[in-house]
C-alpha cells in the first residue's frame, strides 16, 4: 500500500482540480449556449438573481460530477494500472533476489492486453535466467571435481618426491606424473577458457576461402606419433578441391578434437577412418574409429560439458572437447551428430556450408 506523502496527497488535488476545471468548463458552456437559445426563441429575460441563482446549482452540479467522475478514475487506476504494476514489481523483486521460479500470472480484464506483454516477457526471462544459474552452478561444480584429481595426483607425487633415497627410476615416474597432472589441468584451464569466450561470443569468426581436405591432413598428420605407437592403421577418402569459407583456426579446434578422442578410444591395431565428400551445399566430414562405442543414452549427452562416457579414459580428458566442437560448429552454422554401436566404434558427421 503507498504511503500517505506530501506529493501524493498535491497529485491528489491536481487530479481533481484538472477533472473540476474541465467538467465546470464543458457545463458551463452547455449552459450558457442553452440559456442563450432558449431567451432568443421564447424573448426571455434573465435577472441578475435568476442568473446568481443557476450558477450556485450548477457549482454544486460541477463539484458532485468532479467528485463522482475522480472516484470513477481513482478505482480504475487501482484495478487497471496499480493492481497489475503491484503484481509486477513483487515478481520482478523475487527473481532479483534469485528465486527464478517466480512468475507472474496472466490478468484478466479490459486493458489488461500490455500488462500480459510484459509479464510474459519476464516469465521468459525468468526461465532463461533459471537456465543459466543451473548451468553456472552445475559448471562450478564440475569445474571444482575435475580440479581435484590432477590436484590430487600432483600432491601426491609431490609428497612422494621428498622420500629420502629415493631410486632415480621413482623419481622419473613421479615426477612424470606431476607433469602429465599439471599438463591435464592446463589443458582443461584453457578449454574452458576458449568454450566461455565462445558461448559468451567475445570470439568472431574470421572467415576466409580454404581448401577442407589440405586443412584435416595437416591436422590428421599431428597425431602420426600416436598412431604409430599404437599401429592403428589410417584410412582416408578425402574428395579434391572442396573449399569452405569459415574459421580456419577454429575449425582445426574441430578436426583435433575429433582425431583426438578417435585415437584415444581405439585400441592398439585398430582402424580410423576419414572422409571428406560434398553436396551442393555442404561439405560432409566423417571421422570413425573401432573403439568401444557408446550407448545411445551416452550419445545424447555426448556434447555436453564435462560429460564423459567412457570413465575407463576419463584420466586422458576433461569432458569439454566435444562441447568445444559442438559450439565452434553452432558458430560456422554447421551441423554435427554421432553414430555409434557399442563393441563397434563410433562416426562422427560433421557438415559445413561451402564457399
Amino acid at each position: 500500500m503507498k504511503k500517505l506523502t506530501f506529493r501524493n496527497v498535491l497529485r491528489t488535488i491536481s487530479n481533481f482540480l484538472v477533472f473540476f476545471l474541465t467538467i465546470g468548463f464543458a457545463v458551463s458552456c452547455c449552459m450558457m449556449l442553452f440559456l442563450n437559445t432558449l431567451a432568443d426563441s421564447m424573448g426571455l429575460t434573465f435577472t441578475a438573481t435568476n442568473i446568481a441563482s443557476a450558477a450556485k446549482i450548477t457549482f454544486i452540479n460541477v463539484l458532485l460530477l468532479t467528485f463522482i467522475f475522480a472516484t470513477i478514475d481513482y478505482v480504475r487506476r487501482k484495478i487497471n494500472i496499480d493492481r497489475p504494476v503491484k503484481v509486477i514489481t513483487n515478481t520482478t523483486e523475487k527473481i532479483m533476489r534469485g528465486d527464478f521460479t517466480a512468475r507472474i500470472p496472466n490478468m484478466h480484464g479490459a486493458g489488461m492486453e500490455g500488462f500480459n506483454q510484459i509479464g510474459t516477457a519476464v516469465n521468459s526471462m525468468a526461465q532463461e535466467l533459471s537456465g543459466i544459474e543451473t548451468l553456472r552452478t552445475d559448471f562450478v561444480a564440475n569445474v571444482s571435481h575435475e580440479m581435484k584429481t590432477p590436484l590430487a595426483v600432483m600432491q601426491n607425487y609431490g609428497t612422494l618426491l621428498q622420500t629420502p633415497q629415493l631410486s632415480e627410476e621413482k623419481r622419473m615416474e613421479y615426477a612424470k606424473g606431476v607433469t602429465d597432472a599439471s599438463r591435464r589441468l592446463a589443458e582443461m584451464m584453457t578449454n574452458i577458457l576458449k568454450l566461455n569466450r565462445l558461448e559468451n561470443q567475445q570470439i568472431f569468426p574470421e572467415t576466409t576461402k580454404f581448401d577442407l581436405g589440405e586443412q584435416l591432413c595437416e591436422c590428421l598428420l599431428q597425431f602420426e606419433n600416436v598412431w604409430e605407437k599404437k599401429k592403428i592403421e589410417i584410412d582416408t577418402d578425402i574428395t579434391e578441391d572442396i573449399k569452405v569459407e569459415a574459421d580456419a583456426e577454429l575449425l582445426s579446434l574441430v578436426w583435433n578434437n575429433l582425431f583426438s578422442n578417435a585415437f584415444k578410444f581405439t585400441e592398439n591395431g585398430g582402424t580410423v577412418s576419414l572422409s571428406l565428400t560434398a553436396t551442393d551445399h555442404h561439405a560432409i566430414v566423417k571421422v570413425t574409429d573401432t573403439g568401444c562405442g557408446m550407448t545411445r543414452e551416452v550419445g545424447a549427452h555426448i556434447f555436453e560439458k564435462f560429460y564423459q562416457g567412457d570413465t575407463s579414459h576419463s584420466v586422458q580428458g576433461n569432458g569439454l572437447g566435444l562441447a568445444l566442437v559442438k559450439r565452434v560448429v553452432d558458430i560456422m552454422q554447421g551441423e554435427i551428430s554421432v553414430e555409434s554401436v557399442v563393441g563397434k566404434g563410433s562416426t562422427f558427421t560433421v557438415k559445413i556450408r561451402r564457399a
